[in-house]
């Protein structure tokens, strides 16, 4: 958790553009949020229908810890739309992304159930992890 999924039309998004998308993802995450880059978590489908989703051909969509304001949920998504057009040359009106918030508590990671957002650096100290 964070989780992003990444929907397309088969080849809107060239597989050699995939790992930058992915780890850009991650960083604007984290630069925004604080999160630990080891609870972001990016993945690619290409099970769209062959015809646009919403008049767009590319779907982010994020599920992320309940906490974050607006202005950041913007941001990180505002940063993913660019990474995607730099990566696979996709034009800014084929993208749609949106988030969704969930509570921390309805969220685990290595079978351990999040911490607030703020509260990475206890909880990591707590379970074995920097």
């Amino acid at each position: 958790m964070p989780l992003y999924m990444c929907n397309a039309v088969r080849g809107m998004i060239p597989d050699a553009a995939k790992p930058g998308i992915a780890a850009d993802i991650t960083d604007i995450h984290c630069e925004i949020t604080g999160a630990p880059r080891s609870f972001v978590h990016v993945f690619f489908f290409e099970d769209a229908p062959q015809l646009p989703i919403n008049d767009k051909s590319v779907f982010v969509f994020g599920s992320i810890r309940a906490g974050r304001s607006e202005d950041q949920k913007a941001d990180v998504l505002a940063r993913i739309k660019h990474s995607i057009r730099a990566h696979a040359g996709v034009p800014g009106s084929e993208i749609i992304a949106d988030t969704i918030d969930l509570p921390a508590s309805w969220v685990m990671e290595g079978g351990e159930v999040l911490p607030e957002p703020g509260e990475e650096e206890a909880w990591l100290a707590g379970h074995g992890a920097a």
